[in-house]
């Protein structure tokens, strides 16, 4: 079995350090100590927003490949893994998407696993507006699934990450309020329903259909201590990948982002 983990860290620096609450009880570990509770062959990172130098976090029998955003303090993206690939890709060869750090690409003998960090189609300026980023984000898509489209062809694909989006009302603690907000616009749904509709499948809702469970939770109005969250943490697989997977799970007892890490479990 291959264990594959997937975390958006909200800045590594921050997260890597453990945190207490206001009574000195421990909320997070840390990041180092997560990483070795996990134990995963593949540990994929998000808006790690580092530039190269400023951290050297190595693990052994790990190897490390980092796509880093050119404006400081800003998006990024981390792959730590135990088995050397064939090959290494950063972005999706398009000007216009590759200078923010956001995707990193591994060839394995019989996989390509992706880690993405999707553009956030940003809050609207004013009320009942289109979010300030959704045409941008909707060339984005286009062209990141047909990236993803060109792997395919080749070899299955695994991709994995904050994709800004929940999917469908079970994935959102409040879909009738939040219609028109960034990451649950019909437009930003529409996509995924695309993707998935065209090779690739969601392993968590296909392993559990109807269970409620969140991924990232605003740092705002104690969201995550009332469970007020979304799930826009995916991992997405090559539909022919469907009968080895064994487990997909979202590590929502897990602290020190507002995301917490999710896992794929494959044959």
């Amino acid at each position: 079995m291959m264990k594959f983990i997937s975390w958006n860290v909200n800045g590594l620096r921050a997260c890597v350090k453990p945190k207490t609450d206001d009574e000195g009880n421990v909320k997070s570990k840390g990041f180092e100590a997560y990483f070795k509770e996990l134990d995963a062959d593949f540990f994929c990172l998000q808006e790690t927003k580092m530039q190269e130098g400023q951290l050297d976090l190595q693990f052994e029998g790990y190897q490390s490949y980092w796509n880093y955003a050119e404006r400081k303090g800003y998006s990024g993206t981390a792959i730590y893994t135990r088995h050397t690939p064939l090959s290494v890709n950063y972005g999706i060869g398009i000007e216009e998407h590759d200078h923010e750090g956001r995707v990193v690409t591994l060839e394995m003998t019989d996989f390509y696993l992706v880690c993405v960090y999707t553009p956030n189609s940003q809050e609207a300026e004013t009320k009942g507006g289109k979010p300030r980023r959704l045409a941008y984000r909707m060339k984005w898509e286009d062209d990141f699934q047909a990236y993803l489209h060109a792997l395919d062809e080749k070899k299955p694909v695994i991709v994995c990450g904050d994709m800004n989006v929940a999917h469908e009302e079970i994935d959102i603690k409040n879909p009738k309020t939040n219609h028109l907000s960034a990451g649950f616009t019909d437009e930003e749904r529409g996509k995924m329903t695309t993707l998935l509709s065209n090779g690739f499948t969601d392993t968590f809702r296909a392993l559990h259909p109807d269970d409620v469970t969140y991924s990232w939770w605003s740092y705002r109005f104690r969201s995550r201590e009332r469970n007020t969250g979304w799930r826009i943490d995916y991992f997405l697989t090559s539909n022919r990948l469907r009968d080895r997977i064994t487990d997909a799970s979202i590590h929502n007892e897990i602290f020190g982002s507002d995301h917490c890490p999710i896992e794929l479990d494959i044959d």
